[in-house]
């Protein structure tokens, strides 16, 4: 499955082209490498988003076949981590 429509149907992110726009910025990486939104997710990849100074990364725990109910979409990754970047100066 693509990465732009991975993160809409697990609901990281809320739209496609929201999330199409995160991964042509150079804010997503799969397994530390940058990724373009058609890049291939599969089970046990890392996802790292940034957002502004908050980085968070997801563990892929299942590649749906299409769309899932919100009730499921938790279902589909692990949160491995959450931190807040240093205020730059």
């Amino acid at each position: 499955m693509r990465l732009d429509k991975f993160l809409q149907v697990s609901r990281l992110i809320k739209r496609r082209t929201v999330a199409k726009e995160v991964c042509a910025a150079g804010n997503v990486a799969i397994n530390g490498r940058p990724a373009k939104p058609g890049s291939v997710v599969t089970t046990g990849d890392v996802i790292t988003i940034t957002w502004g100074r908050r980085v968070s990364s997801f563990q892929v725990l299942k590649v749906p076949e299409g769309n899932v109910p919100a009730s499921q979409a938790r279902t589909l990754y692990k949160c491995l981590e959450e931190k807040l970047l240093p205020p730059e100066e």
